[in-house]
């Protein structure tokens, strides 16, 4: 580590008001969940382009996620996907996933897949169809019951491609309904976390469209139901941030899918396209854990961080390094903002005094604050450049191409 680089930023960030004792506290207790998907062959719609070490199965899914966790500390937790992910053992899975200082993260369903569902699952006309997308959403709870998983995270392609193609408002029940049964088959502890997408694949109407609708829904199911915000299901335009201020103030924000869009659910690397939006999501988060009261900062601890990507052209390992690196960094800038600076600016009406307080934070270079943090912690200072210089990579080139895919 640069100790005057450090010297240098601990003097500025003092003299602002910042405590980077609690700061540091902050980002070593910062856990981002990785997605099993994210590890192999996966893609648009168009084309899957296999790269050869790619996990051929669920065991070596997460050996990657092991690496990128040995690198980054961030990573302890790996969500799946089910039937991707299905193995007849999932006692022998999470037993796997410990021994490599893992734990299985939230069960995601699949309902887009089978040819059944063309017409939608849940909410599809045909009662026998919904009621096999029902069985799978419960077999996905037993999953998570004997994976120790505490979230089940559930989307829904269903919706119609034309007006009259389906009834709205049965279909609206239908969702209702369904949920209902999951809801109640949940132990005690566990969460339903319910995702929302703006159109694709249904492009006339989509039957969780908005956050409002999952957060209505989530209101008529309890309080184990809550809203998972990912950041790429949303129209060009749409204020993220305010939509994670309102959730959070009604203690429904339950999680996020992080990604990142140019249009729309684009997929790409968290971060790499528009870096401030995420640290504004952040800054949100920070605002509401220190002055929401205290159901709100409780609220707060419980939110699940994940990425949902499907890395169609970059290296697999490399691209989720990069993601929850960009994810870390923004919340070290979004730390950096003084809240109390930025509310008495907003008390009294200096607009361009409260703005600069909060885009001053996103300016700073936190780089010799994330070396502090990973020199304390044992890690690589540079996790991208450990990678890239290690063996792994080259080791895993032996299961070839054909991989595990969607």
């Amino acid at each position: 580590m640069n100790d005057r680089a450090y010297a240098l930023f601990e003097e500025q960030q003092t003299a602002r008001g910042i405590n980077l004792v609690e700061v540091k506290a902050s980002l070593k207790a910062l856990r981002i969940e990785t997605p099993s998907w994210g590890y192999g062959d996966s893609g648009t719609r168009f084309k899957v382009f296999q790269k050869a070490g790619v996990p051929r199965n669920p065991f070596e899914k997460f050996q990657d996620a092991a690496e990128v966790h040995r690198l980054t500390g961030l990573a302890p937790s790996v969500a799946i996907h089910i039937p991707w992910d299905k193995t007849e053992d999932y006692g022998k899975l999470r037993s796997h996933a410990e021994s490599l200082g893992l734990s299985i993260g939230a069960v995601n369903p699949n309902l887009f897949q089978e040819d059944e569902y063309m017409l939608g699952s849940v909410t599809n006309a045909d009662a026998s169809i919904r009621r096999m997308a029902i069985n799978h959403l419960l077999e996905c709870v037993d999953i998570a019951k004997e994976t120790r998983s505490r979230d089940l995270s559930l989307w829904f392609a269903d919706g119609t491609n034309y007006p009259g193609q389906g009834h709205i408002r049965n279909r609206k029940r239908w969702m209702q309904e369904a949920l209902e049964e999951v809801y109640k088959a949940l132990n005690a502890d566990m969460r339903l976390l319910i995702e929302y997408k703006c159109f694709e694949p249904a492009f006339y109407h989509t039957d969780l469209a908005d956050w409002g609708m999952a957060y209505n829904l989530a209101q008529k199911l309890g309080p184990q139901a809550e809203v998972l915000v990912d950041t790429g299901h949303h129209l060009p335009g749409a204020n993220i941030e305010h939509i994670v201020a309102y959730l959070l103030d009604e203690r429904r924000l339950g999680g996020f899918h992080f990604n990142s869009r140019k249009y729309a659910d684009d997929d790409l690397i968290a971060g790499s396209i528009n870096p401030y939006e995420l640290f504004l999501i952040f800054y949100q988060i920070l605002s509401a854990r220190q002055d929401g009261g205290a159901e709100v900062a409780e609220s707060v601890e419980h939110i699940a961080y994940m990425i949902d990507q499907s890395h169609n052209i970059e290296q697999k390992i490399p691209a989720m390094l990069r993601s929850v690196l960009n994810v870390q960094t923004q919340y070290a800038k979004a730390l950096l903002i003084h809240l109390d600076e930025v509310n008495a600016a907003a008390a009294r009406n200096d607009v361009l005094g409260a703005e600069h307080a909060v885009r001053s934070a996103f300016e700073c270079d936190v780089t010799p604050l994330l070396h502090a943090v990973r020199e304390e912690q044992g890690l690589p200072l540079d996790p991208m450049k450990s990678y890239l210089a290690g063996s792994y990579g080259d080791s895993i080139l032996a299961r070839g191409k054909g991989g595990a895919s969607w």
